[in-house]
């Protein structure tokens, strides 16, 4: 399995019956295609969508249905469009259960940097903002490294786009939780070791007496 999908895969299993998400662009939408046949999650998105799911047929375009993205997608039956005022709304209403964002980087004080990509010209933060201060819980979607150097850092380099503590760090090596106490090493990912994990980690793990391997399939 490649990374995106196995992180994808992992972050799926934090996601409960019943739970209003919002998916960011780029990597997190692919969780919704981990969730277990039978589960019924309602994902959001900010351009005004709540029941989006992934595209029956892949590479079906479709110029009236995308997700925030502006990427195809499809919907399940009952679901429900509306303009942004609304999508907002939801979002800095704290109505949203689990919101699945990207990252460029984390501190170790579980604060996120996702939106200012450095050499490119990006239009701003977008929902990011609100949807790190508002949903109840943030799971962070990301490869642990980029180019080979960490994105866990000791304080980030990039503007922050909120200084809320996220949930959960889900990478391809390692499930991370920041805490009052600082980042947990929780889980790291099938064939990756303790050690491993360390190396490519510029941020402070606190790390217990056993730590287990993440249960994804191969």
């Amino acid at each position: 399995m490649d990374t995106k999908n196995l992180i994808a895969q992992r972050v799926a299993q934090e996601l409960k019956a019943g739970d209003l998400v919002n998916l960011g662009i780029g990597l997190p939408t692919l969780v919704a295609n981990y969730v277990p046949a039978g589960t019924q999650i309602f994902f959001q998105s900010e351009n005004g969508v709540i029941g989006m799911k992934p595209l029956d047929i892949p590479n079906t375009s479709s110029d009236s249905l995308t997700d925030a993205g502006g990427m195809p997608t499809s919907v399940i039956p009952g679901a429900a469009a509306f303009d942004s005022v609304a999508s907002f709304g939801f979002i800095r209403g704290g109505h949203l259960a689990v919101t699945v964002l990207g990252g460029l980087q984390v501190d170790e004080a579980g604060q996120l940097a996702n939106w200012m990509v450095p050499g490119k010209m990006v239009p701003g933060m977008g929902g990011a903002m609100d949807l790190v201060s508002g949903a109840k819980r943030v799971i962070v979607a990301m490869t642990h490294t980029a180019k080979g150097a960490p994105k866990i850092l000791k304080a980030c380099t990039l503007p922050l786009t909120s200084v809320r503590r996220v949930a959960l760090i889900v990478t391809e090596m390692a499930v991370i939780e920041p805490t009052e106490d600082g980042l947990m090493l929780r889980e790291v990912a099938p064939g990756v070791t303790v050690d491993d994990v360390l190396a490519a980690t510029e941020a402070r793990l606190i790390v217990g007496e056993s730590t287990p391997t993440m249960a994804v399939a191969a």
